[in-house]
């Protein structure tokens, strides 16, 4: 017999589709309309032994006390902070998740939110497409980013790869977690007020979860300055949105470009309004190849617990 897993979430991938149906008997929750999902979800939880799910929508101690016989959660992707490790830790049910294989996708879009909010591209994009260009209308110039700085909040492997990034447009690079990180050679701030203060950029790339949530607040928004920009492809939880807002509306806050979002997909009427701010649909791993791998991860991490092999990534 095939082990029983719930799907919560389809892969882009259609071969990590076909290995999970090849190996598993699959529950797809994602395929039930949200008004049906209770019914088909306690219609299959007695046999249920895995869950792949995602970052966003993790697993809540809701859902697994309905699986009794729960052992592994697969998560597609590397934020974890939707998981409820009191629920599952007490059961010895462990977790994976997809680190490594999203690094360079996701460092490459925080660069281009950087990029794009530095050169105005979407508004010179309106520019052309408006004919304003054609009609004489005088446009305004943009900064360069050599020898600005940019101080990256969290330096794990996406913040790591992004300040080597940056660094070969001539940026300066800082950064700032509680930790410091060994064997680096950029420099640490103080606290991320510091950082953000000594920073024309500041690139958010830390965990999400209740020890970030809204860390980055009205102080750090005002200490990088009316011309400075925030950038966010990490969590939406991290930024206290309403004083986002508040900072961009009120010129205390240069631009923002944001991947992510407080409560996704909705995004503050006032926010997407404003000119300054660059905006995408949290699309920072979105690639065929990355989706791909990030897919094929979550396949593996389960044929090895199924076969009793250590797991590639565990998280817990």
């Amino acid at each position: 017999m095939k082990p029983e897993i719930l799907v919560m979430a389809a892969s882009p991938s259609a071969s990590v589709m076909a290995q999970l149906e090849q190996h598993f008997t699959c529950h797809h929750v994602w395929q039930v309309p949200p008004e049906g999902r209770a019914a088909f979800i306690g219609g299959v939880a007695p046999e249920v032994r895995a869950v792949a799910t995602t970052g966003m929508a993790g697993i809540g101690a809701a859902l697994a006390a309905q699986l009794p016989r729960l052992e592994i959660v697969a998560v597609n992707g590397i934020g974890v902070d939707a998981v409820d490790f009191d629920a599952l830790r007490p059961r010895g049910i462990r977790v994976t998740n997809t680190p490594g294989v999203l690094t360079d996708d996701v460092a490459d879009l925080a660069v281009a939110l950087l990029l794009a909010a530095a050169r105005r591209i979407p508004a010179l994009d309106a520019y052309v497409r408006g004919g304003q260009w054609q009609a004489g209308v005088p446009v305004k110039p943009a900064r360069a980013l050599r020898g600005k700085v940019a101080g990256i909040y969290g330096f794990g492997r996406i913040g790591q790869a992004v300040a080597a990034r940056l660094a070969a447009f001539g940026m300066q690079t800082r950064y700032w977690q509680p930790n410091a990180k060994a064997g680096v050679a950029v420099p640490r701030a103080g606290s991320l007020v510091e950082l953000a203060r000594d920073s024309d950029y500041l690139v958010l790339c830390a965990p999400g979860g209740p020890a970030t949530r809204n860390t980055v607040d009205a102080a750090v928004l005002d200490a990088l300055g009316p011309e400075g920009t925030l950038v966010n492809i990490a969590r939406g939880s991290l930024v206290d949105e309403p004083a986002l807002v508040a900072a961009l509306a009120e010129g205390r806050l240069g631009a923002a470009a944001l991947d992510v979002f407080a409560e996704e997909p909705s995004v503050p009427a006032a926010l997407a309004a404003l000119p300054n701010v660059v905006l995408t649909p949290h699309v920072g791993s979105l690639t065929v190849e990355t989706r791909h791998a990030m897919g094929q991860l979550v396949v593996d991490n389960l044929l090895a617990h199924f076969s009793g092999k250590p797991l590639l990534t565990p998280v817990a």
